[in-house]
């Protein structure tokens, strides 16, 4: 009899399922039962139940032991991606029959003793990664009178801190997962030299190994399709495993490897994928690396490769993702790209690359990232780039760009140019002159009123053990410089700031660009006012307009930007009064200071109430006049003292005198 429960979105249902979202039911005895993401204390008390699957359903609760556990034809139970919580039943390391068992992706806690495991005879497949359970090794090296046939041990994240010794012993295994541990101390050569015919699978990453036992340079791995030994301590030689698979995925990213033996492209022939970034390795990259001609992505990155960038990397047809960010590649890029060309992300940001683009690279139809910010590219705006149907992110930051940006098109005449483009950053070049209106015009992608989360910037590989390579970028958002590790297709940012001069005044049609969380324009020479068609900007984020030549008054629109978290109008010549509502009561002196006519708060520096400067005007007119007429009659009992004539004269013509200035102050 066999027993499913199935999401009701993924499977054909009877139509009262999708409202139950869950249903458990039985073909044998036409028996119909809706749950609530639960599951019932009956299901495995059912007779002559073999199969349970209830994965990806956003069950609940805890588990409630299983009655009878040794006469149970339970075989395999499947409670993957849901978030059971609680203590694991140990009733079911009593199940006889089990040679199936899924825990995965749930929030089990307590201990669990690996010595129970191996009660399971006919076990071959086993997983409790990613819960919150503490696994222990009570055996160590005792060996049990016999063990299970396991052929798929999934223990990521178990909190383990060695190697359980007993695995030395299971000889059937060809896929390992011991990731997101604590494992420290060297990885024992014994992993794949008793599985050298069988291991298909070994991951261990993101625990504490500093070495590999023995340190091979190449390691006997027939059957090899997934290697992931990332986000360790590894020092050393990279060990290449010598294999046969048609496919490969190898993964040392992220550890301390100094070296990698000279020739490892020749073992590699049917590698597709292959990241080595983030160690220190240098020098030239081994030009047997061009006998992997078959790999689909390539990350080099983080190291200390120098030289010229292999002229085979550019012109593979099979490749699609390069990456050789943060090295020390110089020269210029190879301008061999071809028809058939492949390539999707294309990022050398952070090396010394001379020259100019080659335009070749608009072979490359399928280019969504072209990043070669850092560099010393001496040119002017690749126009041609614009042909590109799928570009969405373009960095060309810190290099020499330089000339004017009148229009997208660039002379080009087909209508079509950077409509994809969603992050255009051209900050720190040395680009000059006015921008015409037409250059946003074009950015189509940037018009689209995206409100959702929308998906992310990846490249499927086409490898089963390894999920899409997602890209990633750093621009300068809020303040700072952030780095993005996943590339959201909805979001969208213009950077033009920084040691370019563009000027005149800041184009209307910017207002259009309607699904903007970024702008920044800083460090030019804008002149003008501050376009009101900027409060069509709903979903800004960030906006930052400092150290430019612009004047008039803040416009109140800007303050209709409820998602605006971060503004720098600082150092410009704006005058009149900050706008007072919604975001803008959250913005600080820095976003307003340098313009010495702007008052208002946050500024210390308040604005005059309308009618305030005539009747202060008026209170000075009247105390002046009161302190006139007290003076004249002080002066005439002064000057009466000399003399009645000669006193009264005086005191008569200062009188006067005070009168003319009083009318000549009231009538100006």
């Amino acid at each position: 009899m066999l027993m499913r429960f199935n999401d009701a979105s993924s499977s054909p249902l009877p139509p009262f399922a999708a409202a139950a979202a869950i249903t458990v039911f039985t073909i044998a005895d036409d028996l119909l039962l809706a749950l609530s993401r639960k599951i019932p204390q009956l299901l495995f008390t059912l007779p002559g139940l073999e199969y349970v699957d209830v994965r990806a359903n956003q069950l609940s609760g805890s588990l409630e032991d299983i009655p009878s556990p040794l006469t149970s034809s339970l075989s395999s139970i499947d409670l993957s991606y849901n978030q059971l919580s609680g203590l694991i039943p140990k009733s079911i390391f009593q199940l006889t029959n089990l040679n199936y068992l899924n825990l995965e992706w749930n929030k089990f806690i307590g201990s669990v003793e690996l010595s129970s495991v191996w009660n399971l005879k006919n076990l071959d497949f086993l997983s409790l990664s990613n819960n919150l359970i503490s696994l222990i090794d009570d055996e160590g090296e005792t060996v049990s009178p016999s063990l299970p046939s396991i052929t798929s041990l999934y223990l990521a994240s178990c909190k383990l801190t060695k190697i359980p010794g007993t695995l030395r012993y299971l000889d059937a295994i060809s896929d390992l997962d011991l990731s997101s541990n604590q494992i420290t101390g060297a990885i024992p050569s014994w992993i794949w030299e008793n599985r050298t015919d069988q291991l298909n699978t070994l991951i261990l990453s993101h625990n504490m190994f500093t070495n590999v036992e023995q340190s091979p340079s190449l390691v006997n791995m027939t059957y090899l399709t997934y290697l992931d030994l990332s986000f360790n301590r590894l020092q050393g030689s990279i060990p290449i495993p010598v294999t046969t698979s048609s496919k490969v995925a190898l993964d040392y990213s992220n550890n301390h490897f100094s070296s990698i033996v000279p020739n490892f492209g020749i073992y590699l022939e049917n590698a597709s994928y292959i990241d080595i970034s983030n160690n220190k390795l240098s020098g030239h990259v081994p030009s047997s690396i061009c006998k992997a001609s078959k790999v689909i992505v390539m990350d080099l990155s983080g190291n200390n490769y120098s030289g010229s960038v292999p002229a085979c990397l550019t012109e593979s047809v099979n490749l699609r993702v390069l990456k050789l960010r943060d090295n020390q590649f110089n020269g210029v890029l190879p301008e061999n790209s071809r028809e058939g060309c492949n390539l999707q992300s294309i990022d050398v940001n952070g090396n010394q690359i001379e020259g100019k683009l080659p335009i070749s690279l608009s072979y490359c139809q399928h280019l969504e990232l072209l990043d070669v910010g850092n560099n010393q590219i001496v040119d002017s705006f690749p126009f041609w780039l614009g042909t590109l149907p799928n570009l969405r992110v373009l960095v060309l930051r810190s290099n020499k760009l330089i000339g004017t940006i009148w229009g997208i098109k660039g002379g080009y005449q087909n209508s079509d140019q950077f409509t994809r483009l969603q992050i255009i950053d051209l900050a720190s070049n040395h680009f000059s002159g006015n921008i015409h209106p037409e250059w946003f015009e074009q950015l189509q992608s940037m018009m689209e009123n995206d409100n959702d989360e929308g998906g992310i910037l990846q490249y499927g590989i086409n490898i089963n053990v390894k999920g899409p390579y997602q890209d990633i970028t750093t621009v300068s958002y809020k303040g700072g410089m952030l780095t993005f590790t996943k590339i959201l297709t909805t979001f969208k940012l213009i950077d033009l700031s920084d040691d370019n001069s563009f000027g005149g005044p800041i184009p209307k049609s910017l207002g259009k660009l309607v699904s903007l969380r970024g702008l920044n324009l800083s460090h030019n020479a804008f002149t003008g006012h501050v376009p009101s068609q900027l409060n069509s900007l709903t979903q800004l984020e960030s906006l930052d307009l400092s150290w430019n030549k612009l004047s008039g008054e803040i416009p109140p629109e800007l303050a209709s930007l409820t998602s605006l978290a971060w503004l720098n109008l600082s150092h410009n010549n704006l005058t009149g009064r900050i706008p007072q509502s919604n975001q803008f009561g959250s913005f600080t002196n820095s976003s307003f200071e340098g313009n010495a006519n702007l008052c208002g708060k946050p500024l210390s520096k308040q604005c005059d109430t309308p009618g305030s400067t005539s009747r202060n005007a008026s209170a000075t007119s009247e105390t002046s006049s009161f302190w006139q007429d007290r003076l004249g009659v002080i002066l005439l009992f002064i000057f009466s003292g000399l003399g009645f004539t000669v006193g009264f004269i005086l005191a008569v013509w200062f009188q006067s005198f005070f009168h003319i200035e009083r009318w000549t102050h009231k009538h100006r």
